[in-house]
């Protein structure tokens, strides 16, 4: 069913640029699908591939400014037929509009409803008074003797070319044709720092390792980044009968959205950086900006994107890193949640707390020849010994604080003397759930308002709960 957000078209028509810059324009963006009626009924498309290029051409050609960066052409099968969804993004540089009309009411639209209007005067002279200017499309490289041999790298290991014009094709150029800030963050050598860091314990007292990943390509930033992520990463293993079965410490498919993430959509323009930081607990991963102009929190965790930096990733999706606009925060989301995030306005900060290492058991040789009973109870003693190894001063405090009678969260962090909700939740409460000390009161609904905690029987039995025990 056609929405604010959603526009079916039985083929391709004129109409298309038209709906592409209503949904440019909208807070939100939106998705056109090509080959549904306006019932909704498949009816799907011929020459797919040939349709893909032509739109992709009309979109890039057709609508100022440069939509490029901002929406996604995909191919789809869907029972036995082919149609084209198109991504669009709302777009920071409003208001867009038809390039042969230009900045008037019949060149400008916008969503209302499930229809594309056009817009007021007023509202065009609105939008435009308040574009954001300091995009790093239009700030100048501070530097002009840019190279760019690892982005062509990169481009040519994915099987494409960058010719004479690829500045001016990748929107690398200012409007008066100089190399632009996003020029400088993807050019062989530059002064932007990546930092990776590394503490001894919870907190930023005692640095162990910072090591600076960037003045270099973007591209290459994140990758090194990535290596080193991969190997913080550490895979817990534990040899089981009959599969071998592996836990990450972080799960690898959020770890690299929020790197994505994080290294695209940091606001570059003051100077600012995105910063990897690893704790004994767990991971922070914060880069500058807030959400983008325009959307709000609930469109976020929606999926909905406003790329801040659209040239940043025109060039990742080019290479494959980026999937399609809108695909990583519903990853992270899914082995998450949004108690994982810290939104401000000047920063977003993503909280990835470590995973608990898995019980281990002998393997098979060590217990060939043993009875089952004999594998049980040495298999259980290992359990009990490794579990015990990880009860951390947070767990013991926690376990005093739930003492006989269920408690809430509120009421736990309160007895806990702590004001850091993700404190509490990720150094306190989800290693005791996991570990098994305590349990919800209302587990079907794990997000309710009223939920409380109490201790298991397996929380009530270990030894020395909330005393000396080691």
């Amino acid at each position: 069913m056609e929405s604010n957000r959603i526009e079916y078209k039985k083929e391709l028509t004129d109409s298309l640029e038209k709906e592409v810059v209503a949904f440019l324009n909208y807070r939100d963006g939106g998705v056109i699908f090509i080959g549904i009626d306006d019932k909704g009924t498949l009816v799907g498309v011929d020459k797919s591939d040939q349709l893909q290029l032509i739109i992709k051409d009309r979109i890039r050609n057709n609508i100022q400014p440069s939509a490029m960066g901002l929406f996604d052409v995909i191919l789809e099968a869907r029972e036995d037929k082919k149609l084209i969804r198109i991504i669009v993004a709302g777009g920071m540089e409003k208001p867009y509009y038809l390039r042969k009309y230009g900045m008037t009411e019949k060149g400008c639209f916008i969503r209302i409803g499930s229809a594309s209007e056009p817009m007021s005067q007023d509202m065009i002279d609105s939008l435009y008074s308040r574009r954001i200017r300091n995009t790093i499309g239009k700030m100048e490289s501070t530097r002009h003797n840019l190279t760019f041999e690892q982005l062509k790298i990169y481009y040519e290991t994915r099987g494409l070319h960058l010719n004479a014009s690829f500045m001016k094709n990748l929107e690398l150029l200012t409007p008066e044709g100089k190399p632009n800030y996003a020029a400088y963050l993807l050019a062989d050598e530059n002064g932007v720092s990546v930092q990776v860091a590394k503490y001894a314990d919870t907190t930023r007292v005692d640095l162990i390792e910072n090591i600076d990943f960037g003045r270099c390509s973007l591209i290459k930033a994140y990758k090194n980044v990535m290596d080193r992520m991969n190997v913080e990463n550490t895979i817990y293993t534990r040899i089981g009968v009959p599969l071998r079965e592996e836990r990450p410490m972080i799960n690898p498919i959020a770890l690299r959205e929020a790197v994505v993430n994080a290294i695209i959509h940091n606001d570059y323009s003051n100077g600012s950086i995105p910063k990897f930081e690893f704790f004994s607990d767990r991971l922070e991963i914060t880069s500058a900006g807030g959400l983008p102009y325009g959307l709000e929190m609930e469109d976020f965790f929606a999926g909905h994107t406003a790329p801040r930096n659209k040239e940043i990733m025109r060039i990742f999706r080019d290479l494959e890193i980026v999937e399609h606009l809108g695909s990583g925060i519903p990853r992270i989301l899914e082995a998450y949640g949004r108690e994982c995030f810290q939104i401000s306005r000047n920063f977003m900060r993503v909280v990835f707390p470590y995973a608990q290492p898995l019980p281990k058991k002998d393997d098979l040789q060590k217990i060939a020849g043993q009875t089952g009973k004999q594998v049980a109870e040495q298999v259980a003693e290992q359990v009990a010994e490794q579990v015990t190894e990880q009860v951390t001063e947070q767990v013991k405090r926690l376990l005093e604080a739930i003492g006989g009678q269920a408690k809430g969260t509120k009421e736990l962090m309160s007895v806990l003397n702590l004001a850091h909700r993700p404190t509490f939740l990720y150094g306190y409460l989800q290693p005791a759930l996991e570990l098994g000390f305590i349990e919800m009161t209302q587990p079907s609904s794990p997000k309710s308002p009223t939920q409380k905690y109490r201790l298991t029987a397996k929380g009530k039995a270990l030894p020395g709960k909330g005393s000396d025990h080691a």
